[in-house]
């Protein structure tokens, strides 16, 4: 997989780290929230809540959230053979960034024991010189004394699957742990324009950059591919207005040099409302990219660690 594979091994087993401290935080939160709600509504509340179906096993569920992904970002990003590393925060990406412009959904129907769900992200991502380091100058191309280099990064990701209830644990009162398995595709496009500190008297044409001003711009153009997935979901509903879940998935599996990994803990709490049930949701994603895409002059890889809070808002009927 080359350099780009290589140094990137270090970035998963932290974000798995930050992954389990999150979702501990989440469990704790939940289960510490959970007596007190009880508490406060009497412990009547009743085994179903609104029209969420859960007086039907076999009627038809749906739940569409919006949300929110703050996310910090990690790896190297490759345009036209130019490579640079990133290294940003939340904080440092929306100072930059258009990321109030990014579309995050996730829409769910499950009917029985089995379900489908789509998930889509995008986002356009600024790295100023500050955040982006320029790594291996090719021969002709000279840089400045900063040796940085300017990213912009925009990721597209549509992702389509099913789901089926392996197992499922009753506890009484509305309250139940199951185990859903996960089979998906996800689709991705990616670009990448990478402006590089050339000196003004070099010429960039034989590398296969663009001029602009004073800069040097590779251009990765479109990358777009296909990989399918699988992965684990284990659901806990406290009540029936209140649940957790922990997903984790793999896709890719190295296949033309691509691999992928997710991991998501959450939990969120609904409230009635006109028949319908509205969850506030919190809680923690981290996704893994490796894809080696060319070569030499051609090579447009990309080796990003994406891992933040979630916030959202969901409908549920």
């Amino acid at each position: 997989m080359g350099p780009l594979v290589r140094g990137q091994h270090g970035q998963p087993s932290r974000c798995w780290g930050m992954l389990c401290s999150a979702a501990s935080a989440i469990l704790v939160l939940a289960t510490t929230f959970v007596p007190a709600a009880a508490t406060a509504s009497g412990g009547d509340e009743p085994e179903t809540a609104g029209a969420t179906g859960t007086d039907d096993p076999d009627a038809w569920r749906f739940r569409a959230t919006a949300y929110g992904w703050l996310m910090s970002v990690s790896g190297t990003v490759n345009a036209r053979g130019q490579s640079a590393s990133v290294d940003a925060d939340f904080f440092q990406l929306f100072q930059k960034s258009d990321t109030l412009g990014a579309l995050m959904g996730y829409f769910e129907a499950d009917k029985g024991r089995v379900g489908a769900y789509a998930d889509v992200v995008w986002t356009k991502l600024n790295f100023s010189r500050s955040m982006a380091t320029y790594r291996n100058p090719l021969p002709g191309l000279t840089l400045s004394a900063s040796a940085n280099a300017a990213l912009t990064y925009t990721m597209t990701i549509v992702e389509l699957g099913g789901i089926y209830e392996v197992a499922k644990w009753s506890h009484g009162r509305g309250s139940f742990t199951a185990l859903d398995g996960l089979l998906g595709f996800r689709y991705w496009n990616n670009s990448a324009d990478l402006a590089l500190d050339a000196t003004a008297g070099i010429n960039v044409a034989p590398l296969g950059l663009e001029r602009s001003r004073s800069f040097a711009v590779a251009r990765s153009g479109s990358l777009q591919w296909v990989d399918p997935l699988v992965g684990l979901r284990l659901r806990h509903q406290f009540t029936p207005r209140q649940d957790a879940f922990l997903r984790a998935d793999i896709g890719g599996f190295g296949f033309q040099d691509r691999l992928a990994w997710q991991a998501v803990a959450a939990y969120s709490y609904a409230w009635p409302l006109g028949g319908y049930q509205v969850a506030g949701v919190v809680g923690y994603r981290a996704l893994g990219l490796n894809a080696v895409n060319g070569s030499g002059l051609n090579d447009n890889s990309i080796g990003l660690v994406l891992h933040g809070p979630i916030v959202g808002l969901s409908v549920r009927f």
